[in-house]
């Protein structure tokens, strides 16, 4: 998700609480109840007509699960707006009833009988209402019903902190995913739909209507299943993996807008071979990397990124650093948040703030060492400290988003700013990669078996392999607690003594770059101490490059007496 001004995201999240505070169903994840976690969800098919007119939807979603502990009910998540006419079997034309009941946010299925671990049942629910229309997509969302400037309809989904049960019948938490997907859309002529995965067809429905059919080959987050409908028109190539092969890349834009969508697919292209490099191949090349033009600002769908900037590169940042910075921090989460997925939204900043440091080291790229160093600069101004980044105990997205705010964004990627510097550019980005593709033979995989769950302690544990260090300190400072450590540096005759102060007393033996008259060092803290000497009178600067995030970030130390 698009990062944005603190104030903004944090009455977003404030607003999602409250209404989960009456009602599950505007709140995705926290901890999972038991009929939950007794299934594995394997399939899910969507079959819906969009109805811009009405804006409504009709349809059916069909679930199959693999049964992991014993239970008799299936209970799936669906938003309160949507009313259910049945619940079935899927099992010949019509299907066998099943008894269901709704409890506010979930839907209750009775399956007959209590089912073994390793049994597989299929669910199929028929729906239809008006899904709730986003507030203030992509923050606060739900669907959007748009126009494009032509008077068309303009139609986008965006879900990440409510839950994909806000449009159709599922099991609303990160740590589980289908292996495949259908999606199946109905919608009038000339109308398109741009989803997820490969598109197989595009048939003829009645009332001058057209199904596009979908297929995703690949695991995919739930909340990630996107729908975008308006009269667009592509604009296609083909990318050269790193892995061999080639894979296509689709951008479906505005009529009005297919020249600049010409003129910025080149630049979508390169931010493509930049995550390759750096990361490894792009996760899903078996089945396409699609952008869809939005009327809401930008959102991370499995293969179909949402891309509202208008063509603006200052859209994420309020500044232009000479590159699309909104669909580039998108496209990261390809690697950051669908390859690699938080198993619960209380390791978020796995998806964000991995996904911002990556604009950073874009910029690294196109400006050198000062062109990053300035991009995170920008960045430091907005953290606030006001709770953990990656506390231990599970979140639903709004927990997360109203307690950390913005600092799962730019504190998270300032995270592994400072762990560059401690850990050096090469251990930092082996551990990068190693983080994406665990093993070096899963960056062969292009059909799904390379994606993986993974916590906080994962990352730990690579870049402390990577680095050949022990980096626990580092992680219980900066992620586990909010406050900052704070640097003090004194000056006495001809000795600079420097001392770390850290929150609650814990252990940081951070090391910091000092520059005496010009002349630059790396002194090493054991203790979170350390004392050197310099000249009267010389000018001295700590961490001049400002490497170590601290709650005094200023660098020149006064001259003493």
């Amino acid at each position: 998700m698009k990062r944005i001004a603190t104030l903004a995201l944090a009455l977003a999240a404030l607003a999602r609480a409250a209404a989960a505070q009456q009602t599950d169903i505007y709140d995705s994840g926290g901890p999972l109840t038991p009929q939950q976690a007794a299934y594995d969800v394997t399939f899910y098919a969507l079959d819906l007509r969009v109805d811009p007119r009405a804006r409504s939807i009709a349809g059916t979603g069909t679930t199959v699960a693999r049964i992991v502990a014993p239970t008799r009910n299936l209970v799936l998540d669906l938003d309160t707006l949507l009313a259910v006419s049945a619940v079935t079997a899927p099992q010949g034309a019509a299907g066998r009833p099943l008894r269901w009941e709704r409890r506010g946010g979930k839907l209750w299925v009775d399956l007959g009988a209590e089912r073994a671990a390793g049994e597989q049942v299929a669910v199929r629910v028929a729906y239809a209402g008006r899904p709730r229309v986003a507030p203030n997509a992509p923050w606060d969302g739900g669907f959007v019903w748009a126009r494009t400037r032509a008077g068309q309809p303009w139609i986008a989904t965006a879900v990440q902190g409510e839950g994909p049960d806000l449009w159709w019948p599922s099991k609303d938490h990160p740590s589980d995913e289908p292996d495949s997907m259908s999606i199946r859309v109905v919608v009038p002529a000339p109308l398109v739909v741009a989803s997820n995965g490969r598109l197989r067809r595009v048939v003829p429905a009645p009332g001058g209507a057209r199904a596009y059919e979908w297929f995703v080959s690949t695991p995919i987050n739930a909340y990630d299943v996107a729908l975008n409908i308006a009269p667009y028109r592509t604009v296609e190539g083909e990318l050269e993996s790193v892995a061999g092969g080639h894979f296509p890349v689709v951008f479906y834009v505005l009529p009005e807008d297919e020249a600049r969508g010409r003129a910025l697919f080149p630049e979508i292209l390169d931010h493509l071979r930049f995550f390759e490099r750096l990361l490894g191949p792009y996760p899903f090349r078996a089945d396409k990397y699609g952008v869809a033009q939005t009327p809401h600002l930008g959102m991370e769908h499995q293969t179909i990124i949402a891309y509202g900037a208008r063509f603006d590169n200052a859209a994420m940042t309020g500044r232009d650093w000479g590159f699309d910075a909104l669909h580039h921090h998108e496209l990261s989460h390809e690697w950051w948040g669908n390859l690699v997925t938080n198993a619960d939204w209380k390791d978020m900043w796995l998806h964000e703030g991995f996904g911002s440091y990556m604009q950073a080291l874009y910029m690294e790229q196109r400006a050198g060492r000062r062109g990053y160093l300035d991009y995170v600069r920008g960045q430091r101004a907005t953290i606030a400290n006001r709770a953990p980044v990656a506390p231990r105990e599970s979140r639903t997205a709004g927990q997360i988003y109203f307690a950390a705010g913005g600092d799962i964004y730019d504190k998270g990627s300032w995270f592994l700013h400072t762990l560059r510097w401690v850990a050096g550019d090469s251990a930092l980005f082996r551990s990068l990669r190693r983080m994406a593709y665990p093993d070096p033979e899963m960056e062969r995989v292009a059909g799904g078996a390379q994606t993986r769950f993974a916590t906080t302690d994962d990352f730990l544990r690579i870049a402390q392999r990577e680095a050949g260090l022990e980096l626990g300190w580092m992680f219980e400072v900066y992620l586990r607690q909010p406050a900052l450590p704070r640097l003090a540096a004194q000056r006495a005759g001809d000795t600079l003594r420097l001392r770390w102060d850290a929150p609650g007393g814990l252990p940081f033996p951070m090391p910091v770059e000092v520059e005496v008259d010009g002349r630059r060092r790396r002194v090493e803290m054991p203790g979170g101490r350390a004392e050197l000497a310099v000249p009267r009178g010389a000018r001295v600067v700590v961490d001049p490059d400002g490497w170590v995030l601290r709650e005094n970030q200023d660098p020149l130390v006064p001259t003493g007496r």
